[in-house]
């Protein structure tokens, strides 16, 4: 197993400028906090949906081509698109949600010897600053 994945890692943390961009962009004033959140919900949609797209390799990889661990892989995009359709702190508020809950399902897959070791370094610190940008715009 490799202990530290460069790639991910460096594409990860590139994924997060938008998250960052956007919540910042209205305090500074570039941007009003109306398009901040339509900005949020449209890439955290995006985002989710590729994260439920890794659900669904790791599944095609480990074999477990069920219709409950295949069904697991498509709920964020569908939590996704209900978000996006809610708009809004609602949506946003979801969205952060469902960053946390698909955190805690891939430290479960991680455990399960079903995901690699070095994921969660990667996943935390990501999540973590999702959440915060997605809560930050959400309650402002």
């Amino acid at each position: 197993m490799t202990m530290f994945a460069k790639p991910p890692f460096v594409l990860g943390y590139a994924g997060l400028i938008p998250f960052v961009a956007a919540t910042a962009a209205p305090w500074l004033g570039i941007i009003t906090h109306a398009f901040a959140h339509t900005i949020l919900l449209a890439y955290a949609a995006a985002i989710l949906s590729f994260m439920a797209g890794i659900q669904w390799g790791l599944a095609m990889a480990h074999n477990q081509l069920t219709y409950a661990r295949l069904g697991i892989s498509v709920i964020p995009a569908l939590i996704a698109w209900a978000a996006l359709l809610l708009g809004g702190n609602i949506g946003l508020l979801l969205m952060a949600a469902t960053f946390a809950g698909l955190l805690v399902y891939d430290l479960q897959l991680v455990a399960a010897g079903l995901a690699e070791d070095w994921y969660p370094k990667l996943r935390w610190p990501l999540t973590i600053i999702v959440v915060a940008c997605l809560l930050a715009t959400a309650l402002t």
